[in-house]
């Protein structure tokens, strides 16, 4: 009976464990869980701090799912080291556990820059977990000054979260426009924009340098006072078990399209790999949990000695603050044209090369961007479909009839 083990019990890892049992029913599979939740969907904490949902609603599957699928978890452990010769994990309890094949779902871990006095604020927190989400709801009160350093999704969807629940929030980045990492200057404008209408306010092109108890002094000179800090600058991928191991390690983990790390039988998914974007020929990581899911499986496939591959990744961001919601998929590569329609509700801008869709953003308008993404993720020769008709609205009806037949018939 073969031995499966996953590092992770994120949503990574429930992709893994359903890629196994897609191929063998019969194997054994342990999950080294660090938090004591079972998996659960991150991007829902701050909707648990609005209190739009509970951890019963956060869960990412049955509660029944590790008995379903023959699943032992090891509930507040760690993995300390892998031993790819020996084929064994070191554990923090100083136990070791023997695998046949390997699957690192490690995640990332919230990344903070050295910043003087940081020792001395009492109340400081990440916002990436369910139990920072805990923590820090049980820190504000109705008269908490909150200060968020970081305005990229994490400290925005905090903000959001928070709102309603304390007295102030204030955003700093050193960025000069909120969302930097997904949104052009047009688009972070209409946003910013739309969260000061909420009462967020932002203090951007500048950072916390120092810290004096509840008193920050940014890079500008100004003083700010708070009572609670959280910290958003940004995550790094947890990478250091396959380094150490002896694989290749660059920003993220390196995997193929199979998942695979250049150890044997070791493979990774999710936040910690570094992999090729279609949209932009890059590697990079793609922190995106649709991605984690269909890279997990992807290896679980693989691990069982089955067959698949996960060859189409692009970035990819869905997220709402305030009811404004946002969508952006691709790449906008150097001398790309741009296509914009806008309104004082919405903003549409489309990035096109060499006959190709590479990029999206839009705000204020969702309705069936997945035309647009499949566009991206399937490389479709604009010359191929009606691009006049999709530029104004995305719909089946200009992607041609071959299309629609396989889309809607299921005809291959």
């Amino acid at each position: 009976m073969r031995r499966y083990v996953i590092i992770g019990n994120g949503v990574a890892a429930a992709g893994c464990i359903e890629g196994i049992r897609s191929v063998d029913a019969a194997g054994s599979i342990t999950v080294i869980s660090a938090e004591e939740h079972p998996v659960y969907c991150r991007p829902l904490i701050s909707y648990y701090l609005e209190q739009k949902t509970d951890r019963e609603r956060m869960n990412y599957r049955a509660p029944s799912f590790y008995a379903d699928n023959g699943v032992t978890v090891l509930y507040g452990k760690r993995a300390e080291k892998i031993d790819p010769d020996a084929r064994q994990i070191t554990l923090s309890s100083g136990e070791s556990l023997p695998y046949d094949a390997l699957c690192v779902c490690t995640g990332s871990s919230p990344f903070v820059p050295p910043m003087q006095g940081l020792d001395t604020v009492a109340q400081k927190f990440s916002f990436m977990t369910l139990d920072d989400a805990l923590a820090l709801e049980q820190a504000v009160t109705p008269d908490s000054r909150v200060l968020i350093v970081g305005a990229g999704l994490i400290g925005l969807k905090c903000a959001e979260g928070l709102h309603g629940r304390v007295k102030s929030i204030a955003v700093c980045d050193l960025a000069p426009r909120v969302l930097s990492s997904i949104l052009d200057d047009r688009c972070a404008q209409m946003m910013q924009q739309h969260l000061e209408q909420h009462g967020i306010s932002f203090l951007l092109g500048t950072s916390a340098k120092e810290f004096q108890g509840n008193k920050a002094i940014m890079q500008n000179g100004e003083t700010v006072g708070f009572d609670v800090l959280v910290l958003a600058v940004g995550v790094r991928a947890n990478t250091a078990l396959v380094k150490d191991a002896g694989g290749t390690v660059s920003r993220g983990i390196a995997v193929d399209t199979q998942c695979r790390t250049d150890l044997p039988d070791i493979f990774a998914a999710g936040d910690c790999t570094e992999y090729r974007d279609i949209s932009s020929g890059a590697q990079k990581i793609m922190a995106l949990m649709p991605n984690a899911y269909m890279q997990g499986h992807t290896a679980g496939v693989n691990m069982a000695g089955g067959e698949a591959a996960f060859d189409n990744a692009i970035p990819m961001n869905s997220i709402g603050f305030f009811g404004l919601h946002c969508h952006t998929a691709g790449s906008q590569p150097e001398g790309c044209e741009v296509f914009e329609e806008a309104d004082s509700s919405h903003i549409k801008r489309l990035f096109v090369k060499d006959d190709r869709l590479t990029g999206f953003m839009l705000i204020g308008h969702m309705h069936r961007t997945g035309i647009y993404t499949a566009l991206i993720r399937n490389q479709t020769p604009l010359s191929s479909v009606d691009f006049a008709r999709l530029r104004i609205e995305p719909q089946l009806a200009a992607m041609g009839a071959a299309y629609r037949d396989r889309v809607l018939k299921g005809v291959i």
